[in-house]
């Protein structure tokens, strides 16, 4: 039996950096601050709301004010929801490979640490939620990547014992080896610097 095979999602199948710069500069053009460019976000790309707005701010001014974060947080996820695959696009083959595997009896899940609310609406946005068997999202549990335990969960949800993770991140592969499980690196994605296993 093959094993099951666990994917990142930003950086990895979807590259969402458009639409999350879309977002991160709605914020930042109602604060009246200068827009970032995507060579800007990039990097911080699966670091979370929270980390791209303190970033985004410190490159544009000053640091964003600590007591005004949870709205302004608010206010980039709101833009996001409305726009989730407005420019949003499969990185090239992604679909192929895919459907590829899911014909040869592949068990396909996807583990992210974009939240689940958001994973639910952009995986149908792009019609590849019908390959997976398991998606686990930000927010179903206490914990994330690289904590081992999420990792479990979608392999137990595909009913599966042997696994390993394909992603594009330092994360990624801090969750497979917290899993004792092989990883797949992208040559792609969102890492600045090549995460080697």
């Amino acid at each position: 039996m093959s094993p099951a095979l666990v994917f990142d999602l930003d950086g990895t199948l979807v590259d969402t950096a458009p639409d999350l710069l879309g977002a991160l500069n709605s914020v930042l053009v109602r604060e009246r601050r200068r827009k970032v460019d995507l060579a800007d976000l990039r990097h911080l790309v699966g670091f979370g709301a929270r980390s791209m707005l303190a970033e985004a701010f410190r490159m544009t001014g000053d640091d964003a004010d600590p007591d005004r974060l949870p709205e302004l947080i608010d206010s980039f996820i709101a833009h996001y929801r409305s726009h989730i695959a407005a420019a949003s696009r499969l990185f090239p083959g992604v679909e192929e490979t895919l459907a590829a595997l899911k014909a040869g009896g592949a068990k396909l899940g996807v583990l992210t640490n974009k939240p689940q609310e958001l994973t639910d609406l952009l995986l149908p946005a792009l019609r590849i939620d019908r390959f997976f068997g398991a998606i686990h999202g930000a927010g179903r549990y206490g914990y994330s990547k690289p904590d081992a335990r999420v990792f479990h969960h979608v392999v137990d949800e595909l009913g599966h014992g042997a696994a390993l993770m394909i992603g594009d991140s330092a994360t990624d592969v801090a969750t497979a080896r917290a899993a004792g499980v092989p990883v797949i690196l992208v040559s792609y994605g969102y890492t600045p610097e090549p995460a080697h296993t």
